[in-house]
């Protein structure tokens, strides 16, 4: 948000006879809460939040203790320039600092620990590979340049594998890329452009991991508990255990009005709120983490393949009008949208060491560890772990460590489990670990004995990533709607990147502002792609200290001018 839009926004006429519901309890729902209370000056009594799951934060999650193993289904990636969840968190505060925000805390502790990685892949069970170059040849880099040139229109539904070819796909670029941000092969080259041109700016430390920014706890409890504590204060109204059914909604030539919410609370009662053009309904379209299933030590978990109940939800509002997207784009192939992920609570010094051998760091409280995911690059899960700062939850004992794991390939037999990662259990998914940071069959013991891994199935983790094309997302408000707003991963944001906090707090400010008609703009997305020393470091990355093209009849032209440092 530029300087001049921070405006105080003056208060919508009718505002304190408006009601809000907002179908979903992730952070889109309760980032669009704070910002109808902060900007549209509704009253927090007003806003009622509607969640089919028994806790809110969605995906964002964190929970569980150290006899029972923590569990959290996934982790953020996050840098300096998530304009909108920085604009959030500014004004939300810490739980741990009397007097200053969650923003304050966090920035402190990135400029105090910023993040980079000492291991980045290994392969030959622990062997630390070479990770200070990109691993690009020439006519890899003209691919990218090709995409990054390419208009988004021109490219529909085209995959990253009928793009690049086979050899690009075998790069240490390509590696670090989809293990980082969980791409696959057959996902979205849109989605793929986008982010090149979102974290452009990333690209020259991208091997290292370096400009990413972490929380200090897991981020249940570092960001969503915070927010839902200032929502709390202001009478925001939770009804968990809620699963709305259906929208009545009124189509009348180009204006789409909700009229009701039906609904089923503790999964019995059925109830019905009806609602005026007055009032207003946000939805989270889609969900990740929909049908999330468990395991334990010695038991795997099933993959949960029946429609869930936000997919269902926007199945049923999409039937009534073309502008309200596409679900089936996005939902109707789990084999090629799910991944598991697992989080092993480690107890003892053994499991200790072995992460400070490969993080090459001492495990001290709340600093850096390994930097970001550590990746088995010839793993045929292709693995991926994780241990980020420690404590990672706020309960947990100073014996204790907590790791993250997680696979691109779960249909893949493993290298020492001659199983399907899916088919795995706990024990059997700490062992292809163990075995891939070289520990021998022999001493796995001394690691199983003292751990505790929670497996996690999840058939729609990368369904944002399918490839789709205009008009399969929704509008955040769709043309000609008086008072529904879509949130979250699968409404339509121009330019910004899914799988992003950043995304989903933008749609819920999109939504506020148009809905509410304030006299103010969400915060710009950082153009990182049209800034040319942005640009000039990418490229320099990308060719990994060879000469870049015209590199010295540029550097010639630019000899004693301002520019002359930009190559």
């Amino acid at each position: 948000m530029v300087n001049y839009e921070r405006i105080n926004t003056l208060k919508p006429e009718g505002i304190e006879s408006k009601k809000a519901y907002l179908i979903g309890g992730g952070i889109a729902s309760l980032a669009a809460a704070e910002y109808l209370i902060r900007d549209g000056h509704m009253k927090g009594e007003n806003i009622t939040i509607l969640e089919q799951a028994n806790i809110l934060g969605g995906s964002m999650d964190g929970s569980r203790n150290a006899e029972d193993g923590y569990l959290a289904r996934g982790g953020r990636e996050m840098e300096e320039h998530y304009e909108c969840m920085w604009d959030l968190f500014s004004e939300v505060s810490s739980l741990e600092e009397s007097g200053r925000t969650v923003l304050d805390e966090f920035k402190e502790l990135n400029d105090n620990d910023p993040n980079y990685s000492n291991c980045r892949a290994i392969a030959n069970r622990g062997e630390k590979l070479d990770f200070s170059t990109l691993g690009l040849e020439k006519h890899h880099v003209d691919q990218l340049t090709k995409l990054f040139l390419v208009k988004e229109a021109d490219l529909g539904a085209i995959t990253v594998e009928q793009f690049f070819d086979a050899s690009f796909l075998e790069t240490d670029f390509w590696l670090y890329w989809r293990s980082m941000f969980a791409f696959e092969n057959w996902h979205s080259l849109v989605e793929m452009k986008r982010y090149m041109h979102r974290f452009m700016h990333l690209m020259p430390g991208m091997s290292k991991m370096e400009g990413l920014v972490f929380t200090k706890f897991n981020q249940y409890d570092s960001m969503i508990l915070p927010l839902i504590k200032k929502l709390e204060a202001q009478k925001v109204r939770f009804d968990l255990n809620t699963q709305v059914t259906d929208l009545d909604i009124d189509i009348t030539g180009d204006k789409k009005t909700v009229k009701g919410i039906h609904l089923i609370r503790n999964g019995e009662k059925e109830e019905f709120i009806k609602t005026t053009e007055s009032d207003l309904v946000f939805f989270t379209n889609g969900s990740m983490t929909e049908n999330s299933t468990l395991g334990d030590m010695n038991t795997a978990p099933e993959l949960n393949r029946s429609e869930g109940g936000c997919w269902s939800l926007w199945k049923k509002i999409a039937e009534k009008d073309s502008a309200f997207g596409k679900p089936e784009v996005f939902c109707s192939d789990i084999d090629k949208t799910k991944w598991e992920s697992y989080t092993i609570t480690a107890k003892g010094p053994k499991m200790r060491a072995l992460v400070e051998k490969f993080a090459e760091r001492e495990i001290a409280p709340h600093k850096t560890v390994t930097g970001g995911i550590i990746t088995v690059k010839d793993s045929n899960w292709l693995l991926s772990v994780t241990v980020n700062r420690q404590p990672q939850f706020t309960n947990q004992p100073d014996d204790v460590i907590v790791m993250w794991a997680y696979a691109l390939f779960p249909d893949n037999e493993g290298d020492f489990i001659k199983k399907k990662m899916s088919d795995c259990t706990g024990k059997e998914l700490l062992q292809e670990l163990l075995y891939h940071l070289g520990i021998d069959e022999k001493d796995m013991h001394e690691y199983i004995d003292t751990s505790i891994v929670l497996p996690c199935m999840m058939p729609y983790i990368t369904s944002q990533f399918m490839p789709r094309v205009k008009g399969d997302r929704p509008e955040v408000v769709p043309a000609g709607s008086t008072n529904l707003a879509f949130l979250g991963q699968f409404a339509e944001i121009k330019d910004d990147c899914v799988f992003t906090v950043e995304y989903s707090v933008r749609s819920a400010i999109m939504a506020v502002y148009t809905l509410l008609k304030l006299e103010k703009n969400p915060p710009e997305i950082y153009a990182s792609q049209y800034d040319v020393r942005v640009v000039a470091n990418a490229t320099k990355a990308m060719y990994s200290g060879r000469p870049l093209p015209a590199e010295s009849i540029i550097k010639k032209l630019l000899s004693n001018t301002t520019l002359e440092g930009l190559i």
